[in-house]
């Protein structure tokens, strides 16, 4: 069983730090696969492209048309001449312009500068998150690559002094059940370095997966240089969506009073244009004409759409208070949650130093017998604990002040 545990170590650890990577890489790679943001960037081009087709509806439109008919009348049987004339011809270039008012053009201007304005934040969000759940993901996978390597130090140390006490206990220095306790022990913690390195490589293929990346390689992390960014106002990133769906609905209002505003346009052609019946060749020429569209009454619609919009921007201020408090609550949380991280390190920093004077005492006691075996594997074990929860304290402030950065940074 031995054997078999050292060759799946053997086979794992060449591999596992065969490339080194940092955290710049991953969100790199993570931002140019991420289909959402190149959804968004999409939809930010074509909120550009709507905005030109409806100003390109303010120019005038021209249209030509060609039409041709014929109702014979056979045996007195047919169409009533003075309606269809028989046959005609048409053949026309026309000209419609509307005649917009400056209100009516800056309302439908400020339509697709909000829609704009909603995509270009509503991606910045996306890229926060992104970036969030990729810099989690990394912490953690970090975060055990460091167990690796301290549970490779214990390793390493038990199998030395392992060769040692068996020299010991064949001299009769310690009895046989002692020496297989402690070979025991060295299993178990090999057995813990194959869990970890196992471990590592999922949270490396999540990580991976996270980022799009099809990838097999299970590379070292470097260690992530995570601090408080610049603290800007990172509350007003989210406050805007709010604030953009506030805008909306104002702009809505407006859109409704242009709706119950006369409206204008002017028309013109000019062509050909003949029934046959006189003198067709005469019958090329033009028209011009205006079109005016008064509003009277509606049964009341006006007065509905602006009680919806009413209704519907309480709402949004109702959420947008409520995102106030809890942000506020949020950040009291994580900040109080970062001190008692570092309180928590100052505890097993002073444990770690007595546990680790207590091990190597006992590992010199041990070589003369002076000690039992069973004595300094409990105090290596209770090392371990404390060194694992050290590894666990730091994976935990680093992941508070990811949530932090996320939360007040503008980045």
């Amino acid at each position: 069983m031995k054997l078999v545990l050292v060759l799946m170590l053997f086979l794992i650890v060449p591999k596992s730090f065969s490339q080194q990577k940092n955290l710049d890489y991953y969100l790199e790679k993570a931002q140019k696969n991420s289909p959402l943001l190149a959804d968004y960037n999409g939809q930010i081009k074509a909120a550009s492209l709507d905005s030109l087709l409806v100003r390109s509806g303010y120019k005038p439109q021209v249209a030509a048309t060609l039409n041709a008919s014929y109702a014979p009348v056979i045996n007195g049987y047919g169409y009533d001449t003075a309606i269809s004339n028989g046959q005609s011809v048409t053949g026309l270039v026309g000209i419609n312009q509307r005649i917009l008012g400056k209100n009516q053009i800056n309302s439908e201007a400020e339509t697709f500068k909000i829609i704009k304005e909603s995509l270009t934040l509503n991606k910045k969000i996306a890229l926060k998150d992104l970036n969030k759940s990729i810099t989690a993901q990394y912490i953690t996978a970090w975060g055990t690559a460091v167990q690796i390597d301290y549970n490779k130090k214990i390793t390493d140390l038990l199998n030395e002094e392992n060769s040692i006490l068996k020299k010991l206990t064949q001299n009769s220095v310690y009895r046989q059940t002692d020496y297989l306790i402690f070979n025991t022990t060295v299993k178990q913690q090999e057995f813990v370095s194959l869990q970890l390195h196992q471990q590592y490589q999922n949270d490396l293929a999540l990580l991976d997966y996270l980022c799009g990346e099809n990838s097999t390689d299970t590379a070292q992390l470097q260690t992530p240089e995570i601090a408080l960014l610049d603290q800007g106002n990172g509350e007003k990133i989210f406050l805007n969506q709010f604030e953009n769906d506030s805008l909306k609905i104002q702009n809505s209002n407006r859109l409704i009073d242009n709706n119950y505003k006369p409206s204008l346009s002017v028309m013109a052609d000019a062509g050909y244009n003949s029934s046959f019946i006189y003198q067709g060749y005469k019958n090329v020429g033009g028209s011009v004409g205006l079109g005016l569209t008064i509003p009277i009454y509606d049964g009341d619609k006006r007065s509905l759409q602006y009680q919806k919009n009413e209704a519907a921007l309480q709402t949004v201020n109702a959420y947008k208070s409520n995102f106030q408090r809890q942000y506020k609550q949020q950040l009291n949380m994580l900040n109080q949650k970062i001190e008692q991280s570092d309180q928590t390190a100052s505890a097993l920093k002073s444990q770690f130093i007595i546990g680790e004077a207590l091990v190597n005492a006992d590992k010199k006691l041990l070589l003369s017998g002076d000690v039992q075996i069973t004595e300094y594997i409990i105090a290596l074990s209770n090392l371990i604990t404390i060194q694992n929860g050290i590894t666990q304290n730091t994976v935990n402030r680093l992941q508070l002040l990811n949530e932090i950065n996320y939360w007040k940074s503008n980045k």
